[in-house]
């Protein structure tokens, strides 16, 4: 592990204090690899779920790309890619958040939309 990364876990926590404090639904659903998981979020809106993953830049940087494009997925839809991420990579971490319009909560910017 590169010595400027902070372990998945740590990284997971401090977002899920910080959703938390803000009086913002946030809740731990998998646990993966406590150094090198990967992330992958479900933003619940009133519209339906999206599903963002985390993704490393060309640079190396934290970004989120949007699965299915950013389409918002029926909850039965999301169920099932979610199921089947975690077939894939059993280091995942699942996180899911509540938002009001499925924003993406988190300051790096997505790719792939």
């Amino acid at each position: 592990m590169s010595s400027d990364r902070l372990p998945t876990e740590f990284w997971v926590q401090a977002q899920l204090r910080r959703f938390n404090a803000a009086g913002t639904g946030a809740y731990l659903l998998r646990r993966g690899d406590t150094e090198r998981g990967t992330v992958l979020v479900r933003l619940i809106g009133h519209d339906g779920t999206r599903i963002l993953i985390q993704v490393r830049d060309l640079d190396g940087k934290l970004a989120w790309m949007g699965v299915k494009e950013g389409a918002v997925l029926s909850n039965a839809d999301a169920d099932a890619y979610v199921d089947r991420a975690v077939d894939r990579d059993s280091d995942l971490w699942v996180i899911e958040v509540e938002t009001r319009s499925g924003e993406n909560p988190f300051e790096n910017e997505v790719v792939g939309l």
